[in-house]
């Protein structure tokens, strides 16, 4: 606390600066008049977009904006209007984004739950309860690897406390001692529902504690008080004291969407709130307090309210993000985008001559991290069990942490989500984070992270920002004895989710480019990989940087009687088929797709033209299989030129089973895809 001389020279007995103290207000004010306008937007039709209102909130924000600037990393929510504008976002850009116009802050393709401005250092809006925390870790990593000095601020409301996202970051960031502030807006209610009716805890600034950081409960509605304890925290934790959660306890005024009255206050809580209102509040403060006179505060309150009509005329004069731009911002490239008739051709690469060194996948895979580290010092990797002496349980990262140290090779918690945040966090402000998600069934924990927000981000921040991660997961199916929650091909679901590229090598030659490519690619890139060619595959790997383009099939062995479309295990599977195929005078094409976001239909259908047939074989079920895609297309643009309709060879629809016979039996085989190309061949 500070007392005596220390005291006297802020604000009288107030223990604030007169002009810290205004300032404060000046913020505050700003957030009404926003509040004031969306709601007045809304209710007269001028409007129309969802609004979550913070209103009973804005003292928080407000005052932290005095302690931070824009070197400084903010998370926030779909309810954090009030936190964006006093973050220093531009009001004008900030509506014309909430109304969807093209000068808003990201084009109008993200909207007031989704914004992103890295000039103001609000890196990230999400919409999703409670999924902002562990990406911030990855911001506060970021910013303590590069030893910047930055403070990392995540906003979410006390219904994000129940988020099992919300304990996996408060448990890694306590881990690595990481620059974040958790900053939870207690208003007391978790959308509809209030806190006896969906938590036992008496409060949730003690959750710290158990998992070994510091925590606090804060008034959110007193500038004063909460001013003199966040500055105290916001200095420990840009010293390197590691985290610190903050409950700040206000009340919402409002309803949990919309602009209804409020309704979830009886009236006598209804009339305290409205009395620790912190815009009534704190400009009585001033005036009482003799640091502003009514005229004083009424200027401010004048400006706020100028600046605000000015950005609503503003946005509303801005033309709507037209059609015209769907393409832009999914991926990097437009061109990736796949698109009835849109088949691109690309351009293939030459493998380097020079050295090579034979490998089998996990030591290309572990070359490939070698050279990234070594060219790009933003590489880095993370994941369960990945240092050395372990080096990953398919030893696909074995030797890296010796070489590189435990700072870029991060053996993490069993947390996927809090993984995929970090990597995400981190991608976003430029690193390049390789994570590694030890089976592909895993996926599954992790999906939101992945699919949500690593590869929903560029487009909702109309690359304003972009997020270049690698997620490296291993398929065992085909190995045998592993079972249903270790063997499942998912592909299909990383490929249902726009803005996710998706790469799975055949061989450690492949692997290795691949990777590398991924790597340095500036969309979040997944690389599945087969266990069960992890170590049975030994071929000559290229010494140092090559990469394989992706979006570039490669045709591994020429025919003309039908073309073998497929990736991964199966490649080698569909090589040995047609070599028996050729012994009996059928010509088989095989095409290894390497790539299967962004996939490439020009060579395929190039091949099918000529061939007049195709199967897709793959490890993944064969209902809603990307082999469903494949054939559906080849027989709509193909359909004259084909002498057999276009078929797919997948698994059976079941789980991958433990029993080795019914695994067997379930997924393609050499007798089975031989089978189905003999089928094809009768038409």
């Amino acid at each position: 606390m500070e007392t005596g001389t220390a005291t006297q020279e802020k604000s009288g007995n107030l223990g604030i600066a007169p002009e810290t103290l205004k300032a404060i207000y000046t913020q505050i004010s700003r957030i009404h008049e926003v509040d004031k306008a969306v709601k007045a937007g809304l209710s007269s039709g001028k409007f129309r977009f969802t609004y979550w209102p913070m209103t009973g909130q804005e003292a928080i924000p407000a005052t932290l904006s005095t302690l931070v600037d824009a070197h400084d990393y903010m998370v926030t929510i779909y309810r954090g209007i009030h936190d964006l504008v006093a973050k220093g976002v531009p009001l004008k850009s900030l509506f014309a984004e909430m109304l969807g116009r093209e000068d808003g802050v990201n084009k109008g393709k993200g909207g007031s739950p989704h914004v992103s401005d890295p000039e103001s250092g609000a890196m990230l809006t999400t919409g999703i309860v409670g999924a902002g925390a562990p990406i911030a870790n990855g911001l506060a990593l970021a910013a303590k690897m590069r030893g910047e000095g930055r403070v990392t601020v995540v906003n979410f409301g006390d219904g994000a406390t129940s988020i099992g996202a919300v304990h996996e970051a408060l448990n890694l960031a306590a881990l690595w001692k990481l620059p974040v502030i958790f900053l939870c807006q207690n208003n007391q209610i978790g959308e509809y529902t209030a806190i006896p009716d969906y938590t036992a805890a008496p409060d949730f600034f003690s959750r710290a504690a158990a998992l070994g950081f510091k925590g606090v409960k804060l008034d959110g509605n007193d500038v004063v008080s909460f001013h003199r304890e966040m500055e105290r925290i916001v200095a420990d934790v840009r010293a390197g004291e590691g985290p610190v959660f903050v409950e700040a306890v206000t009340m919402r005024l409002g309803s949990h969407a919309g602009i209804a009255e409020t309704n979830h206050l009886d009236a006598p809580a209804l009339a305290k709130a409205k009395v620790e209102w912190p815009v009534p509040r704190t400009r009585a403060l001033l005036i009482d307090s003799g640091v502003a006179s009514e005229e004083e505060v009424a200027a401010i309150d004048a400006a706020a309210k100028a600046e605000v009509e000015e950005a609503v005329a503003f946005a509303l004069e801005s033309r709507v993000t037209p059609a015209a731009d769907m393409y832009v911002d999914v991926f990097g490239e437009a061109d990736f985008v796949p698109r009835r008739g849109h088949y691109p051709e690309r351009a293939d690469v030459l493998l380097p001559e020079g050295e090579t060194k034979k490998m089998n996948m996990a030591e290309a895979i572990r070359d490939a991290h070698h050279v990234a580290m070594e060219l790009d010092e933003g590489v880095f990797a993370l994941g369960e069990d990945i240092g050395d002496p372990v080096g990953g349980v398919f030893k696909t990262t074995l030797t890296l942490e010796d070489r590189w140290g435990s700072e870029r090779v991060r053996n993490t918690p069993i947390a996927e989500q809090a993984i995929i945040g970090a990597g995400t966090g981190a991608a976003l402000v430029g690193m390049r984070p390789v994570a590694e998600i030890m089976f592909n069934d895993f996926i599954g924990v992790c999906l939101d992270q992945i699919t949500n927000h690593a590869g929903k981000q560029r487009f909702m921040s109309g690359s304003a920002t972009s997020v270049p991660l690698t997620i490296r997961t291993i398929c065992a199916g085909g190995v045998g004895g592993l079972g249903a929650q270790h063997s499942q091909s998912l592909e299909s679901w990383l490929l249902h989710s726009p803005g996710v590229k998706v790469v799975y090598p055949s061989t450690p030659v492949e692997a290795k480019g691949l990777l590398l490519s991924c790597i340095f690619d500036d969309d979040p890139c997944v690389q599945i990989e087969s266990m069960a060619i992890m170590h049975s595959i030994k071929e000559q790997v290229p010494a140092g940087d090559y990469r394989i383009p992706l979006g570039v099939a490669k045709v591994k062995r020429e025919g003309t009687d039908i073309t073998l479309i497929t990736y991964g295990m199966f490649v080698s599977r569909c090589l040995a088929v047609a070599e028996k195929l050729a012994e009996e005078g059928i010509s088989a094409e095989v095409i290894d797709l390497r790539t299967l976001m962004p996939i490439d239909y020009h060579r395929v259908l190039t091949s099918v033209r000529k061939t007049g047939r195709a199967l897709v074989v793959h490890l993944a079920t064969e209902f809603c299989g990307l082999g469903s895609e494949i054939a559906a297309t080849i027989n709509e643009e193909l359909f004259r030129d084909l002498k057999a309709p276009a078929s797919r060879l997948g698994a059976e629809y079941l789980p991958i089973a433990y029993s080795q016979d019914i695994e067997t039996a379930q997924i393609p085989s050499a007798d089975s895809i031989t089978a189905r190309v003999k089928a094809l061949m009768t038409y």
